[in-house]
């Protein structure tokens, strides 16, 4: 399995807005703060604004925003956003996969961890990803 640096960025980086939605951050403030190439995060930004994630401010006072709540984006939104498609296989997509012979099975199992990544993807929310990182650790008894 695959995670691109891109999906990693742009999750980071929504977090990073949901994390303090008081006012916009700058793509240089993002990539400081999460520690990630200045440049790869703009291209990243790009398409997240292009798929209405964040919105831009320009200015002396400007930045990024979240383009929707924070309730409202997903991990799913997120990888389709920078990435199209969840999981592909040497870059194809696994719908119209098929294979010959004693394989022919393979491409059912593929498509179920593609089936079950896009359900934990869109369950899995911006908001709900900055609420487990503001809580508490549990301290577990010695």
């Amino acid at each position: 399995m695959h995670i691109s640096a891109k999906a990693d960025y742009a999750a980071r980086a929504l977090v990073e807005l949901a994390g303090d939605a008081a006012r916009p951050l700058t793509c240089e403030a993002i990539a400081s703060s999460q520690g990630v190439p200045f440049r790869f995060l703009k291209s990243v930004v790009g398409d997240l604004r292009r798929a209405g994630l964040v919105r831009s401010q320009r200015g002396c006072e400007g930045g990024y925003w979240l383009g929707r709540p924070a309730e409202e984006i997903t991990l799913l939104d997120v990888v389709r956003a920078v990435d199209g498609e969840v999981i592909t296989l040497r870059g194809e997509p696994l719908a119209d996969l098929a294979y010959p012979g004693p394989a022919e099975a393979l491409p059912a199992v593929w498509r179920a961890v593609e089936e079950r990544a896009v359900r934990i993807l869109a369950t899995t929310t911006v908001a709900g990803l900055v609420r487990e990182s503001t809580r508490p650790a549990e301290v577990v008894p010695a």
